[in-house]
């Protein structure tokens, strides 16, 4: 094994800093000691009073998108800037940290993905969870079929009270969440049908067949996207709500929130 620190010199070299994520105690004063270096700890909670702390708003199994969210909210919170070299040490077989990557921060990572999560009033599992539900209607549609649907998540008080019934709502006096295996079936089935789903910051299924009435005047959504999005987008502006489209026409899954356009997902590369 005699050379390796020469072969792997390159991956850390001239870092400008070295993100830890989810480290133990004696594993984070140890990088805390050497000189020239700046730390920075990635977690759901800062359990060690780091000094320098960007908060996950999700256990992320995978790997990828627990550094994307990492770097993200760096740069939202200006402990790293784009172009910045990172050496990021994380876990992926054990809960100990065993795996380092070196990337570069870009500012194109600010897309504003990490803001709908960790600064959204909705719980941050609650909006996951509706995002991969709608992801996932929109890789199998209903029955073979493709099909739209729309969330409005958090804030339901005063969705409600921009929104009228289209029909009865299934889940009046219910006491059901999104995630729930069985609930995201009743979803699927439902959302065929007309109007928008209004779920509570904690996952509560609030209302199903909901006809939203913002005000869509100084609502900007991209061309092509119709009367499902500008709601949407509309709603998120006058609420502190968020809006997750499934759009029939072309399949894309989008999320809205203060009335912009900040998540675009292809279910299909999902």
């Amino acid at each position: 094994m005699d050379g390796l620190d020469d072969v792997f010199a390159d991956l850390y070299s001239s870092v400008d800093a070295v993100l830890l994520f989810g480290p133990s105690g004696s594993y984070y004063e140890r990088f805390s000691a050497v000189e020239d270096v700046d730390v920075i700890v990635v977690g759901t909670e800062n359990d060690l009073g780091a000094d320098v702390f960007v908060e996950l708003p999700l256990e992320f199994d995978d790997v990828a998108e627990r550094i994307s969210f990492g770097l993200e909210g760096g740069l939202e919170q200006g402990v790293i800037e784009g172009g910045d070299e990172l050496v990021c040490a994380t876990s992926v077989f054990d809960d100990e940290i065993d795996t380092v990557s070196r990337v570069r921060a870009s500012a194109d990572d600010h897309t504003g993905v990490y803001d709908l999560f960790a600064k959204s009033r909705a719980e941050p599992e609650v909006i996951k969870a509706v995002v991969e539900l709608a992801i996932e209607l929109g890789k199998k549609g209903q029955k073979g079929k493709p099909v739209g649907a729309l969330f409005i998540v958090g804030d339901a008080g005063k969705v409600m009270n921009k929104s009228r019934p289209l029909s009865y709502n299934p889940f009046e006096k219910s006491h059901v969440h999104v995630g729930d295996p069985i609930v995201n079936v009743m979803l699927k089935e439902f959302s065929r049908l007309d109007g928008a789903f209004v779920i509570s910051d904690a996952g509560k299924l609030v209302s199903a067949y909901r006809y939203l009435e913002p005000s869509a005047e100084g609502v900007d959504i991209p061309k092509g996207l119709g009367a499902r999005h500008m709601a949407g987008g509309a709603i998120t502006r006058d609420t502190n709500a968020i809006a997750v489209v499934l759009s029939e026409s072309d399949g894309l899954v989008r999320a809205f929130k203060a009335g912009e356009l900040i998540l675009e997902v292809d279910p299909e590369a999902y």
